[in-house]
């Protein structure tokens, strides 16, 4: 892994008239992410922008409305990742609490179908004796002309709610509720799928009261907002005023014990304790287990998990899940390995590779090429493109991630116009996308991707930096601090955790659990000496008791034999120069 420059964020000026009851340490950090206002910090539902500035939003609720009052057949077409299966519990939940009594979802298979709504699925539905009344997408369906024309060729209406960005051409729903389709005022366009969905359900909410139609007792929308939390944060989509609502919101409820019993089955099965969680626990411990369904087998499973009633069926679920996500590392781990040779086969250090990373191993998995290009990317800190067979024996699928400064979609559309037909599809974000293309066009693809990385980024852009707070002071240094900042958040992307850096000299260094790095740190000043904890080093490491260290680093507790002390989470760390 290369070296990484160690930067600073900018620290604004924090003497204005905001803030002044915060602690200073968080008044700086807050304002180093943007934070300009005490009501930037305010995470109540009335903050929240308002669902009636989506565009199609009138038109969808006025569809769900006439659904319901006539009780017609309705199926939510979700996706097979963790925004995809929140997005999808949150319609099946949120319409039957509205009064919707025939509801039913599909989530398309990633092996056999492939993203979002297609002509097969729908097909597949008329011979299955399936077709709905009225069919809505979450997550998915800003692209997919094709597919609700074949819906609509069988009578079916369509309603989409999506946050993807929008192609050339938009399918013709019946409505279309999206923040980054072309024409549509709403303010927070980082939605993440599930959030559109929430927002549609109580612009219905709202419409129904009005009518004089909710069901008695009045439903409470807001006992959703922790399915809500999970998906935002484990799409990670920009944590803009909007999303923090959201995420807080969330946090709260299952911090409380009220939260779906799937939820709390799937913390309980990760040694999470519900009532200290935080957003980097939806993130890191409660999506992958989710998302492992939709790599490995069927979505459909996580869904069930997230909308069980019984404590004991979201255990039992949860533990399916969980044993999906032992595996998806177990097949991570063997295809980092594989990816690590073919590097190694290309360039023997890191100059010598291509800008644009495009790898492919006919062995490799489908569900898990995506977590192998974030990995590769960060090891190499370049664009990455992981590439793995479809069950046609034809065609590649790829997954893509991207560093700051390049905007994947857009590097896919210049290869689109340079080498019109050469991906069969694409779509994606500004730092993750997919395509599919040809098998024997791979060198093809490698070359123009290559191309137009080179044309969007310099040579200083593919330098690995690692963003820091600053330094802590010796009085900052302490467990009040860290838990100071695990409260203060929701923190996320965009939003970042804070992290700090200072150098130290390292009293002693061991590794532990064969491959974490377990140090005794004394700051610069002598004063006090502090654990830190490294994990993932691997066995082989400098001797940084020698030369002392600069270190990355995150405040945070560690509770051993009834004792809990401070211990610093290592982020990153590198031999002091003399």
């Amino acid at each position: 892994m290369p070296p990484k420059k160690i930067l600073r964020r900018p620290q604004p000026d924090t003497s204005s008239g905001w803030g002044h009851n915060l602690p200073p340490l968080l008044r700086r950090l807050y304002a180093a992410r943007g934070v300009t206002s005490d009501e930037q910090l305010s995470y109540t539902l009335k903050h929240l922008a308002s669902p009636l500035e989506l565009r199609g939003i009138e038109r969808a609720v006025s569809l769900m409305a006439e659904a319901i009052a006539n009780q017609q057949r309705v199926m939510i077409l979700g996706d097979f990742d963790a925004d995809g299966a929140t997005s999808t519990a949150v319609g099946m939940l949120g319409l039957s609490m509205l009064g919707l009594e025939s509801i039913d979802f599909r989530v398309p298979s990633r092996f056999s179908d492939g993203y979002g709504l297609t002509p097969g699925i729908i097909h597949r539905l008329k011979d299955e004796g399936e077709l709905p009344d009225l069919l809505i997408t979450v997550d998915n369906g800003i692209s997919a002309v094709e597919g609700v024309a074949a819906a609509k060729e069988l009578g079916m209406r369509v309603v989409i709610t999506d946050h993807h960005l929008a192609g050339e051409t938009l399918p013709d729903a019946d409505a279309i509720v999206n923040p980054n389709q072309p024409g549509c005022p709403f303010l927070s366009k980082n939605a993440a799928g599930v959030g559109v969905m929430f927002y549609v359900l109580t612009a219905l909410r709202k419409h129904l009261r009005e009518q004089g139609r909710l069901p008695d007792p009045q439903p409470n929308l807001g006992t959703l907002l922790d399915l809500v939390a999970l998906g935002t944060v484990a799409d990670v989509v920009p944590l803009d005023h909007n999303n923090r609502i959201f995420v807080e919101q969330g946090l709260r409820r299952i911090r409380q014990g009220e939260a779906r019993p799937g939820i709390l089955a799937l913390l309980e099965v990760a040694g999470r304790d519900h009532t200290a969680i935080s957003s980097t626990d939806l993130g890191f411990v409660v999506g992958p287990r989710l998302n492992a369904a939709g790599r490995l087998d069927d979505m459909s499973v996580g869904i069930a998990c997230l909308l069980a009633d019984s404590p004991d069926e979201a255990r039992r679920l949860a533990s399916e899940l969980d044993t999906f996500n032992r595996e998806r590392r177990t097949i991570e781990k063997d295809m980092k390995a594989q990816a690590q040779d073919l590097l190694a086969s290309m360039s023997l250090d890191l100059e010598g590779l291509p800008w644009g990373l495009a790898l492919f191993d006919p062995d490799w998995h489908q569900g898990v090429i995506g977590i192998l290009a974030a990995r590769i990317r960060e090891q190499t800190n370049r664009p990455t493109v992981a590439f793995a067979a479809d069950d046609n024996g034809e065609d590649i699928k790829g997954s893509a991630r991207s560093i700051p400064g390049l905007h994947i979609r857009d590097a896919l559309a210049v290869v689109d116009a340079r080498h019109p037909g050469l991906m069969k599809k694409y779509g994606g974000h500004a730092m993750a996308a997919g395509m599919t293309l040809a098998r024997a066009d791979l060198d093809t693809f490698c070359e123009a991707f290559d191309k137009a990385v080179r044309a969007t980024l310099t040579a200083e852009d593919l330098e690995a930096g690692i963003v820091t707070d600053g330094a802590l002071t010796t009085q900052e240094l302490c467990l009040d601090t860290a838990a100071l900042l695990k409260k203060a958040g929701p923190w996320g992307q965009h939003f970042p955790e804070p992290l700090f850096d200072g150098e130290f000299r390292v009293v002693s260094q061991r590794i532990v659990g064969e491959n974490h790095l377990k140090l005794v740190l004394q700051p610069a000043d002598g004063n006090g000496i502090v654990d830190g904890i490294a994990f993932n080093t691997g066995p082989e490491v400098p001797d940084y008791t020698t030369t002392g260290a600069r270190v990355v680093y995150k405040p945070d507790s560690n509770t051993f034999r009834g004792r809990t002390n401070l211990q610093l989470l290592v982020d990153y760390l590198e031999p002091l120069t003399s």
